[in-house]
């Protein structure tokens, strides 16, 4: 049995969780939201720099994990490759805005971006954009939209924020197409937080709009670097411990509501 350290900023990374959990039965999950910190998009690269490098250094110390995924676009944006550096026999799997499935998956190549501020406005996001437009045998358009708040609102489970925050965003995003240009036929939902608000975020954007996220790849990732086997019908479950810095509660509830997970959580001491 291996043990995979998860870490988002807040409840977000529980949809990266939820695909871990159906690719690598019978492993060991730790994961650990910094939900005191929360979100990471609306703070300094230097900020989530620290948290990030300390809630590592926490997950390894107390529970001797195999690999760490980081469950969180900005923190993968600002800290992944240090991490890397820091402990480079520790397999670490990050997540990124899925621009290259969604340049794939386009018909038109006209493809918008949600996440936050930070994940956006980074190098690391830049680059793989212009890799992608450069490498294309054909057209390719991003329409990037920080979408300040929404992921916040996921957190607090805010209904209303939510509507209200994904209706402005997803609007401003359309908007952008001009008449002589066709309509992005993709979205990627470049925040882990924004699966749990696909279904709204799906109606804004309408029916021709296909969604695009993380999760799973990220999942295949961990399993092919951990050098495990398929899932296989009968395997036994994993297991999963949850850990915040903030309300433990309000973690347990979320897990609870999103995955089905029965579990208590922690206070993640950091």
């Amino acid at each position: 049995m291996k043990t995979v350290g998860v870490f988002d900023s807040g409840v977000g990374g529980l949809s990266v969780l939820r695909a871990l959990l159906a690719e690598l039965p019978g492993q060991r999950f730790v994961y650990a939201a910094d939900s005191a910190f929360a979100p990471y998009g609306e703070r300094t690269a230097a900020e989530v720099s620290e948290r990030t490098h300390r809630v590592t250094q926490h997950l390894r110390e107390a529970y001797t994990i195999d690999a760490l995924v980081v469950a969180c676009n900005t923190a993968t944006a600002h800290a992944i490759d240090d991490l890397r550096r820091q402990y480079p026999h520790m397999p670490i799997v990050g997540v990124e805005p899925a621009l290259k499935p969604a340049a794939s998956l386009s018909r038109n190549g006209r493809i918008g971006v949600l996440a936050t501020r930070g994940t956006l406005g980074s190098a690391r996001v830049a680059a793989l954009r212009d890799r992608l437009v450069a490498a294309s045998s054909r057209p390719l358009h991003f329409s990037f939209q920080p979408c300040d708040g929404l992921a916040a609102a996921i957190e607090r489970h805010d209904t209303a924020a939510i509507e209200t925050l994904s209706t402005r965003y997803v609007n401003e995003l359309l908007r952008g197409d001009t008449q002589d240009e066709e309509p992005i036929d993709t979205v990627v939902l470049g925040c882990t937080h924004y699966p749990f608000a696909a279904d709204v975020l799906g109606q804004l954007s309408g029916p021709g709009v296909m969604l695009v996220e993380t999760g799973v790849p990220v999942a295949r990732r961990t399993r092919e670097v951990l050098e495990l086997p398929a899932p296989a019908e009968g395997m036994t479950p994993s297991s999963t411990t949850l850990l915040s810095t903030g309300d433990p509660v309000a973690l347990a509830e979320a897990a609870h509501r999103w995955l089905g997970l029965r579990a208590n959580a922690q206070t993640l001491p950091v």
